[in-house]
């Protein structure tokens, strides 16, 4: 085969990008020393090299750790301090290594060198067993998506190749594992220092009859995940001359074709890709994670921290997000104390404003906590002034990211992973062209208008809003007033929370995107009950202030009325004839208002109704009046 096969053959070839992680002295750096030496993929100046580095320290043979540990108090100490990385390839498969640290000091060095990662090779001393710092970066790789691992138990001479004793480590990893997120785990006995099952299967050890550690990497499976949709956050607006404007970025996820449809986010205009501008001049296509400049079809308010995406795929647009978070300062966490926000092109003012719990990395459970330190990990509440455009981590690793920084050291605080977010803002209305992101639809109308629907009916159309715990009495009073409204003639109808969970929306959840789609729903249905002339009463927690604020918006200004359904969360558990609190608080019922989940008041709403002391015919009489006052019965 000549030199030009053989490279044409290793372009084409599959890349498979692996970190090493486990606990200090456990021998990453050796393995992967042993790993490029026989397979043939060090150059012979670095072997020279790390024989003469290992004949000055005084170290008897060759010491293969130098080939990676490059840092002067790396080559002092013995220990990994930076992340390293190396490339090698072998007929069959080309590889990146993220060789990281395993020292507790340098944990966040570890989630750095893991994010990109494919496959994490988990060493475990054979001698000390399975300790806490294996299990952390286990939870830390399957918290950054990686969905395979191969756990290499080195060191296995020490032991004497014992079977038994692999066996040990195997189950005790295996049953820890099964609370983290990995799909494929492959465990394979070692000695690095030897080579024995690293390239090549060892005759040391014939009671294992599985691969060695090159065999798995050039098999383990790629791609079993769907590729992420576009995403192209907009880094810099190029204008070298008049006639050009082209954006900057490099493609986060996902492939653009010229002629591509694309929505600039969050102002939701639709254009297309007119040209695609490369290093290597203009394309045809572009993909992650190539740097690109895009040229649009259309003159756009375009700059720094704009997204274009596929119209059919869109991210989420949110203030407030739910994430794991990795903490990497020695300072700890303070909530509410602001930070700053950077997730792909953007950097935002934030706070965390609350710690739902910190993980022990021993057992996973979940803990109460105040803050986090140095290399702890938890689920945070994280408000910004103004919105980012993100997806989850699991569905995007680009856009489902973020990192705090300190604002006044400048320090990378925290790394975190977007689990969810505490009400969306999908730009849902997509306008370019006379096209909305639902193809070619135009609105209809008929010839009977709002003043003819009033003159027949009696009334102004609204929407009285009744938002409260559960348990307050928004339902009570709905129902009441639904009684008194029609005894006086008037057409109206009640949307209640848990009836309509039953049909429109059986298909939502309880977390805090479902719970907006539900009340984004909701205020649908009012709008469309309104326009028919109708006067709406909605009974629902609706526990977000942005998801009201969203439905007044929708419903309109002039024709929505919030009402806040006052009760002392105490009053709300005594009233509870399901026993639904009772439920939450013993951990049944995950994400319940008031309980496992924030409930956001009104802060002026246009009727305040105290259900604790007022009677629910004296509440009707207050909205009956309030509604007297807004002239809603035109034949008052």
């Amino acid at each position: 085969m000549s030199e030009r096969e053989v490279m044409d053959r290793l372009q084409r070839a599959e890349i498979l990008r692996f970190t090493t992680a486990g606990s200090v002295d456990d021998g990453k750096s050796t393995l992967i020393g042993r790993l490029l030496h026989d397979s043939k993929a060090a150059y012979e100046d670095q072997i020279a090299a790390v024989r003469e580095a290992s004949e000055r320290s005084g170290q008897a043979g060759m010491d293969l750790a130098l080939l990676t540990d490059g840092l002067k108090a790396e080559r002092e100490q013995r220990i990994t301090i930076d992340v390293a990385y190396r490339h090698f390839s072998t007929p069959t498969r080309r590889f990146i290594i993220a060789d990281t640290p395993g020292h507790e000091q340098y944990t966040r060095n570890m989630a750095t060198g893991a994010s990109t990662a494919d496959l994490a090779v988990i060493l475990i001393d054979a001698t000390q067993g399975v300790v806490t710092q294996s299990k952390r970066h286990g939870f830390i790789a399957s918290l950054l998506g990686i969905r395979q691992a191969a756990i290499a138990v080195n060191k296995m001479d020490l032991v004497g190749y014992s079977q038994a004793a692999f066996e040990t480590i195997r189950e005790e990893y295996a049953a820890f594992a099964r609370g983290i997120a990995f799909r494929h785990l492959t465990f394979i006995p070692v000695c690095a220092l030897h080579g024995d099952n690293v390239v090549r299967r060892s005759p040391r050890m014939p009671w294992y009859g599985g691969p060695s550690l090159l065999e798995h990497l050039e098999t383990a499976p790629l791609g079993t995940d769907a590729p992420p949709e576009f995403r192209f956050p907009v880094q810099y607006v190029l204008r070298p001359t008049a006639d050009f404007r082209g954006y900057c970025g490099t493609i986060a996820s996902g492939e653009v074709r010229v002629g591509d449809e694309v929505a600039l986010l969050p102002a939701g205009r639709l254009t297309r890709v007119r040209r695609i501008l490369g290093p290597c001049g203009e394309s045809d296509h572009a993909f992650a994670p190539q740097s690109v400049t895009l040229c649009l079809e259309d003159d756009l308010d375009v700059s720094r921290g704009d997204m274009l995406a596929h119209p059919t795929a869109l991210p989420w647009l949110a203030h407030e997000l739910v994430a794991t978070l990795i903490w990497m300062d020695t300072e700890p966490l303070r909530l509410r104390r602001p930070y700053l926000v950077k997730q792909t092109t953007n950097l935002a003012r934030g706070e965390c404003l609350e710690l739902a719990c910190r993980v022990n990395p021993d057992t996973l459970a979940r803990e109460a906590a105040d803050t986090l330190r140095l290399n702890e990990i938890g689920q945070v509440w994280v408000r910004m002034l103004r919105p980012l455009l993100c997806d989850a981590y699991e569905q995007n690793r680009q856009t489902g990211s973020f990192i705090l920084i300190d604002p006044v050291s400048h320090f990378t605080a925290g790394a975190g992973l977007i689990t969810g977010v505490c009400h969306p803002q999908r730009p849902l209305r997509l306008v370019g062209n006379g096209l909305t992101a639902g193809g070619n639809l135009t609105p209809q109308s008929g010839q009977v208008g709002p003043a003819e629907r009033a003159a027949l009916l009696r009334q102004r159309p609204m929407t009285l809003w009744l938002t409260g715990l559960s348990g307050a009495g928004k339902s009570t009073l709905a129902y009441a007033l639904e009684q008194r409204l029609v005894a006086a003639g008037q057409a109206c109808v009640v949307l209640d929370g848990d009836n309509v969970r039953r049909g429109l929306n059986r298909d939502l959840g309880f977390s805090p995107q479902d719970r907006s789609e539900n009340i984004r729903r909701i205020a649908e249905v009012s709008r469309l009950f309104n326009e028919a002339g109708l006067i709406a009463i909605t009974a629902f927690i609706s526990p977000y202030r942005e998801d009201r604020r969203q439905a007044r918006e929708i419903i309109g200004e002039d024709r929505f009325l919030e009402a806040f359904v006052d009760a002392p969360l105490d009053e709300c558990e005594r009233r509870d004839s399901k026993g639904l609190y009772a439920r939450a608080r013993a951990g049944q019922i995950p994400e319940f208002t008031g309980i496992s989940a924030p409930y956001e008041p009104p802060e002026t709403p246009d009727l305040h109704l105290d259900s604790a002391r007022g009677s629910p015919e004296e509440l009707v009489g207050q909205v009956w009046k309030h509604l007297l006052q807004e002239d809603i019965f035109l034949y008052y």
